[in-house]
């Protein structure tokens, strides 16, 4: 049985998109792909929540699948420019990875969670062709870590190979939507410096 769908006021603006009819259908689709999965949730179920005929949803988008890429391409499109606002806005390596590892944990626990959650969880209901896109823009993204990382390493910050260490923190923070509780006695600041001790082995 499909959960009851939430009413799209209740849903979070998600960063990066306004409040256009294709803004409303892609928060309110990045928000039940997160919570009900992408099987689950139909055509239906999104025209519900954005209050919408199942039919108008095809004047934006011409299948459930295209819904998904867009939720997912919106998403890091977002973060991207974060990631590199955050490289930017540092002076220096350190400073710019403790950025990028603030700006990170701040996409998959803030107003992009449902986006990079959907990225993370349901990769798999995307087509060969459509990954490739995705990856594509995968790569800009990741480009800002390794750079930082490369330049920590070469001032003597950073021990390991940039590479390793991206896969290593990449697993530590997505893995912190699954633990982390904003109302806990952990802030966000005190996670990322944490998070950056660990990858700077304390320097």
């Amino acid at each position: 049985m499909t959960a009851v769908s939430p009413p799209l006021s209740s849903i979070p603006q998600m960063g990066g998109l306004d409040d256009s009819p294709r803004g409303r259908v892609l928060r309110a689709a990045a928000h039940l792909f997160r919570t009900q999965g992408y099987e689950r949730t139909t055509v239906r179920d999104l025209a519900k929540v954005v209050g919408i005929q199942s039919g108008s949803l095809f004047h934006h988008f011409k299948t459930k699948e295209d819904i998904l890429l867009a939720v997912m391409e919106e998403g890091i499109r977002f973060n991207l420019e974060r990631m590199k606002e955050a490289v930017a806005s540092g002076t220096g390596p350190r400073q710019q990875l403790r950025n990028l590892i603030r700006a990170e944990l701040e996409s998959i626990m803030g107003e992009t969670r449902d986006a990079m959650t959907v990225l993370v969880y349901e990769w798999g209901a995307v087509s060969p062709d459509k990954q490739r896109e995705l990856l594509a823009l995968r790569e800009d993204y990741e480009a800002c870590w390794m750079q930082a990382l490369a330049d920590a390493r070469a001032q003597g910050l950073l021990d390991h190979d940039p590479f390793i260490t991206r896969r290593l923190l990449a697993g530590a923070i997505n893995w912190t939507r699954n633990w982390y509780k904003p109302e806990g006695p952990v802030t966000l600041e005190q996670l990322t410096d944490r998070v950056l001790e660990m990858a700077l082995g304390g320097r």
